[in-house]
C-alpha cells in the first residue's frame, strides 16, 4: 500500500507539472493578444526561450542553489547537473521537473511588461539571470528550507514573529518577484513610442487580438489547478485528498471573484464592462489566492479575489497615469501588486493563524516581512540587471525597429503573412 501511495503521489506531481507547463502557452497567447500584431513572433519566441533556458539552467545549477545544503544560509550549493544530493520519497527527477516549470513561470511574467521594445539578445541575458540566480536564491530562503520558512524554535522568524512565512504555491515567491522585476524592467526601457503625449497624458495602444488573450487566460486558469493543488505534492491518503480538493475550490473561487469584481468596477467606472481588464481581474484573483489557498476558507478566498480584482484596476491606472511606466499587459499590477496583497491577506484570513480569526499579529507580521524581503531582493537584483544592461549594451531596440515591428528585424519572419 505504501508503494501504491508513493506511485499515486508521483503521478499527481507529474500531472500537476504538466498543467503548470501548459501555463507557458497561456502566457504566450495572453501577452501576444494584448500587444500589436507586428511583435507577435517576438513574444512567442521569448516564451519558448524562458522555458528552454530555464530548464537547462535550473537543471545544471539553479536546482542546487534552491534546494542544496545549508538551508539556513543565503544560497544553496550548485549541483552541476548532479541530482543525487536531494533525498525524498518522491523521485528527484519528477520533483526537478515540477520545480522547473515554476522557475520558468517567474521569468515569463517579465516579458509581457517589457514587450514591443526590448532587444531579443538582451532578453536572453536577463531571462537566464532570473532563472539561474534571482529566483533560486529567494526560493532557497523559502521552499528550499531556508530562514524565512523555518519554524524551528530557535529560528529568526520564530524569535521575531512567533511564526514562519507561508507561501503555499508562490504569490510572493513566483508572482510578486516576476511583477517587481517587470516594473523595474519597464522603467529601465521607458514607454513605447506614442504611449504618452507631450503633456504626459496616457494614450491607449490596443492589443491586436482579444480572442487570443482570452484563450490565454482560460489556459492559465486551467494551469493554475496544477500550480496550486499540485504544490501539495501528494494525493494519496485522506489528508492529501481533502487538501487538494480544498485548494481546487479556493483557487477557483478567488479567480471568479476577481473577474466579477473587475467587471463590475469597470462597468461603474468607465460605463462599460471591460473584457481586457476582466481577463486581468481573473488572473489577479488567481495570483492573490496562491499564497494562502491551503489555509483560507472558501469565503476567505472570495474576499481575497474581490480585493485583488478591485485593487488591480486602480493599480493599472496609477502605474500608467501617475508613474508613467508603460506595462502593455499589466503584469506589474496582476503579479506584483496582487501577489503582495494576497500574501499579506493570508496573514489576516488564515483559519489557523490569521489575525481575523483571533490568532494575533505574529503571522500577519511574518507574511508582511517575508514579502518585503523577497521583493526587495528582486528589486535590487532587477535594478542592477536592467540598468546595467542598459548602460553597457543597450536594452531597447532602435526607433525604426520599434515602429515597424520586432518580428522582421529581430527574427526575419512575421507571425501573420
Amino acid at each position: 500500500m505504501e508503494e501504491i501511495g508513493i506511485s499515486l503521489d508521483t503521478v499527481w506531481m507529474l500531472l500537476a507539472a504538466m498543467l503548470v507547463f501548459w501555463m507557458q502557452p497561456g502566457f504566450a497567447l495572453c501577452e501576444a493578444g494584448f500587444t500589436r500584431s507586428k511583435n507577435t513572433a517576438n513574444i512567442l519566441m521569448k516564451n519558448f526561450v524562458d522555458f528552454m533556458f530555464g530548464s537547462l539552467l535550473f537543471f545544471f545549477i539553479g536546482f542546487g542553489f534552491m534546494f542544496g545544503s545549508d538551508g539556513e544560509g543565503f544560497i544553496g550549493v550548485p549541483n552541476w547537473g548532479d541530482l543525487s544530493f536531494y533525498n525524498s520519497d518522491l523521485p528527484v527527477e519528477g520533483f526537478l521537473i515540477f520545480e522547473t516549470v515554476f522557475c520558468a513561470t517567474s521569468a515569463t511574467i517579465v516579458s509581457g511588461a517589457m514587450a514591443e521594445r526590448t532587444k531579443f539578445s538582451m532578453y536572453l541575458i536577463y531571462s537566464a539571470f532570473i532563472s539561474l540566480f534571482i529566483y533560486p536564491i529567494e526560493g532557497h530562503w523559502t521552499w528550499g528550507g531556508g530562514w524565512l520558512c523555518s519554524d524551528a524554535a530557535d529560528s529568526f522568524m520564530s524569535n521575531v514573529f512567533g511564526a514562519a512565512f507561508h507561501d503555499f504555491a508562490g504569490s510572493a515567491i513566483v508572482h510578486s518577484v516576476g511583477g517587481v522585476l517587470a516594473i523595474i524592467g519597464a522603467l529601465a526601457l521607458g514607454p513605447r513610442i506614442g504611449k504618452y503625449s507631450k503633456d504626459g497624458k496616457s494614450r491607449a495602444i490596443p492589443g491586436h487580438n482579444l480572442a487570443m488573450a482570452a484563450l490565454g487566460v482560460f489556459i492559465l486558469w486551467l494551469g493554475w489547478f496544477g500550480f496550486n493543488p499540485g504544490s501539495q505534492l501528494a494525493a494519496s491518503g485522506e489528508v492529501n485528498r481533502i487538501a487538494i480538493s480544498h485548494v481546487f475550490l479556493t483557487t477557483n473561487l478567488a479567480a471568479v471573484a476577481g473577474g466579477v469584481a473587475t467587471m463590475f468596477l469597470t462597468w461603474i467606472k468607465y460605463g462599460k464592462p471591460s473584457l481586457s481588464l476582466t481577463l486581468n481581474g481573473i488572473l489577479a484573483g488567481l495570483v492573490g489566492i496562491t499564497a494562502g489557498c491551503d489555509v483560507v476558507s472558501p469565503l476567505g478566498a472570495v474576499i481575497i479575489g474581490l480585493a485583488c480584482g478591485i485593487v488591480l484596476v486602480y493599480s493599472i491606472e496609477f502605474i500608467d497615469n501617475k508613474l508613467h511606466i508603460d506595462d502593455p499587459v499589466g503584469a506589474s499590477s496582476v503579479h506584483g501588486v496582487c501577489g503582495i496583497l494576497g500574501t499579506i491577506m493570508t496573514g489576516l484570513l488564515s483559519t489557523s493563524d490569521g489575525l481575523l480569526y483571533g490568532h494575533g499579529w505574529g503571522f500577519l507580521g511574518a507574511q508582511t516581512f517575508g514579502v518585503i524581503v523577497i521583493d526587495l531582493w528582486a528589486a535590487a537584483c532587477g535594478f542592477i540587471l536592467f540598468f546595467g544592461i542598459k548602460r553597457i549594451h543597450g536594452l531597447r531596440v532602435e526607433k525604426r525597429i520599434e515602429e515597424e515591428g520586432l518580428d522582421i528585424y529581430e527574427h526575419g519572419e512575421g507571425c501573420y503573412n
